[in-house]
């Protein structure tokens, strides 16, 4: 990556996405972040710069700066990530941790985290913006849409279809095959023996509509 990263989102995403880019070697301009309490902390030799509309900073995306969202709530996460789209033509782009094995073979879209020693297994289709967090596995022929949350350690088997917006728990099992509908919630440590429809939140093992 030629160009530097601003980061926008200063909470605990945010510093995992730091992390992620200072081991990988790429610059990181700065944080912004909409808690004024945070404005001028620095992290290393990083400092949250201002507010996510803050004009001083947000003019350079594009040619001279790419951007990353590390925001956890999903709906500020595609709100930012729009705004992005629009005003500036800017897609974010990949963090990717160095212990992270992502199979040549899948294919992944932009602006999603994949943290420490996630694995994403041959011809899986993943889509954008999405959280794939420590120790998660998205096994062989998997789908997955836009806005994902995937937990920590997470296990998600071979040909599943995961639906945009949905939210896995840190733990969860979805066994081979399953599909899981828009916007639906999985509970952590949850076991998914059965297609979840959208909207629906399940939980426990084997998961129950709840």
């Amino acid at each position: 990556m030629e160009n530097p990263v601003l980061i926008f989102g200063a909470g605990a995403l945010g510093m995992q996405a730091l992390d992620i880019f200072r081991r990988n070697n790429v610059l990181v301009y700065g944080i912004l972040d909409d808690n004024k309490e945070l404005h001028g902390k620095e992290f290393g030799d990083v400092s949250v710069l201002g507010a996510t509309d803050d004009e001083a900073f947000v003019k350079i995306i594009g040619e001279k700066c790419e951007t990353f969202v590390a925001v956890g709530e999903r709906s500020v996460r595609k709100q930012l990530t729009e705004g992005l789209n629009e005003r500036f033509k800017s897609m974010p782009v990949n963090a990717i941790h160095e212990s992270a094995i992502i199979s040549e073979m899948a294919a992944v879209g932009h602006g999603n985290l994949f943290a420490a020693r996630t694995v994403v297994g041959a011809t899986s289709k993943l889509g954008s913006h999405s959280l794939f967090l420590t120790g998660s596995v998205i096994e062989t022929a998997v789908q997955v849409g836009d806005y994902v949350t995937i937990g920590a350690g997470a296990i998600i088997n071979d040909r599943v279809k995961i639906a945009d917006g949905v939210f896995i728990g840190s733990g969860a099992i979805i066994v081979a095959g399953i599909e899981i509908g828009k916007n639906a919630r999985i509970g952590a440590g949850s076991v998914v023996v059965e297609n979840v429809p959208a909207n629906a939140t399940f939980f426990g093992n084997p998961a129950k509509k709840i």
